[in-house]
């Protein structure tokens, strides 16, 4: 294998695969990035057996010269060293050759480079999926959709199914779900052209969906998504990332979600978010993350915690509106910045069926979004 390869479109596709690589892994071959070169460009591979991602140089883009092939070939190289070196190499144009045993050489300006390359031979192939049910999504709606729900997926190992977002579609309508069961987070789609596909309990992890967050462009290229057996391919531009679906059977949430609500408050978001935000301050210092959350007689909502040591802090905002019985409820402030801080809506409904049923939480203008968080039972 010879080639020389634009330094900026190397370093962009050593970037987006080297999410797939852990650093923990104990398979050898798995710690490096495939090189596969042929005439039509270069494909870099990586993967951790969980995702794998594939980015493709091609000889040219547009009216530029991106790759000159000399030799054909394959190499697998450290994947550590190599991403770190290839961002501070001097110059623009980076030449590599692989010689005998696999030895790789880099040179770039007056900087020489020998790195001990890997058999090819040894990387895992490609998971094979055929692509008879895709689906399209603007890039921008799908890192949307995953930032407003991610957060709400349980961190511990011991129920592997909640570390991963649940998808779902059906007529049309794509949506995800998280909980990690003192939460829960909402959010749904229309999708254009996704007539006569379904498909449900599809749990793709959280860790893996922020990786693909970072290579989903943020302007409204779409992304098509293939969905298989046991494996999920996201296809963005000329890069290809798999990954795979969680086992198990993800938990009926539907059931947690009232109908109809004994109290309903409109706030405005950014006001809510400031005033849990202090009075998390002192909660935090408690280690219990509570605030509370009280109608006042004088028809204001009252939100304080207190400390031990520090002290307390009150404050009461003006609602937009409210109606029903009147409420004190305590609760995870750190489960409700969360979500304030993924609402994009100017004013909150926030909805109660009882001092110990579930909160609602509806962003006004967004019918497509809905959190639900489990109130605390206090002494006080």
């Amino acid at each position: 294998m010879k080639i020389s390869i634009m330094k900026s479109y190397l370093n962009e596709s050593i970037q987006h695969v080297s999410k797939a690589i852990s650093s923990r892994t104990t398979i050898p071959i798995l710690s490096g990035i495939k090189f596969d070169v042929n005439h039509q460009g270069v494909t870099l591979t990586a993967s951790d057996t969980d995702i794998s991602i594939q980015s493709f140089i091609p000889l040219e883009d547009g009216d530029k010269s991106v790759v000159q092939v000399d030799q054909p070939g394959s190499v697998v190289l450290p994947a550590k060293f190599f991403v770190e070196i290839i961002k501070k190499l001097p110059s623009q144009e980076v030449h590599m050759e692989v010689k005998d045993n696999f030895n790789t050489f880099i040179s770039a300006g007056a900087t020489e480079i020998q790195l001990v390359g890997l058999d090819p031979e040894e990387f895992p192939v490609l998971p094979s999926i055929e692509e008879n049910q895709t689906v399209s999504i603007p890039g921008d709606l799908l890192k949307n959709m995953i930032k407003q729900t991610v957060f709400s997926i349980s961190t511990h190992e011991t129920t592997p199914i909640l570390t991963g977002v649940l998808w779902s579609l059906v007529d049309n309508e794509l949506k995800f779900v998280a909980t990690d069961r003192h939460r829960l987070a909402t959010r749904s789609a229309m999708l254009d052209n996704a007539e006569g596909i379904r498909f449900n309990n599809v749990v793709i992890s959280g860790k893996t969906l922020n990786e693909l967050s970072k290579i989903v462009p943020d302007q409204n290229t779409l992304v098509d998504i293939v969905v298989a057996d046991n494996q999920v391919l996201f296809k963005i531009d000329r890069v290809l990332f798999y990954s795979r679906i969680l086992d198990g059977t993800y938990p009926d949430t539907s059931r947690i979600i009232p109908t109809s609500y004994k109290t309903e408050l409109v706030l405005d978001t950014k006001k809510l978010s400031e005033s849990i935000d202090r009075a998390y301050l002192l909660s935090r210092e408690e280690k219990t993350n509570i605030v509370r959350m009280q109608t006042m007689d004088s028809g204001t909502i009252e939100i304080s915690s207190s400390s031990s040591e520090l002290g307390k802090v009150r404050e009461e905002i003006e609602p937009a509106d409210f109606s029903g019985d009147p409420l004190r409820i305590s609760f995870n402030s750190k489960y409700m910045l969360d979500v304030l801080k993924v609402v994009e809506s100017e004013q909150l409904m926030i909805a109660f069926t009882g001092v110990m049923s579930p909160i609602i939480l509806k962003p006004l203008d967004d019918s497509h979004s809905l959190y639900v968080i489990l109130p605390y039972r206090t002494t006080n």
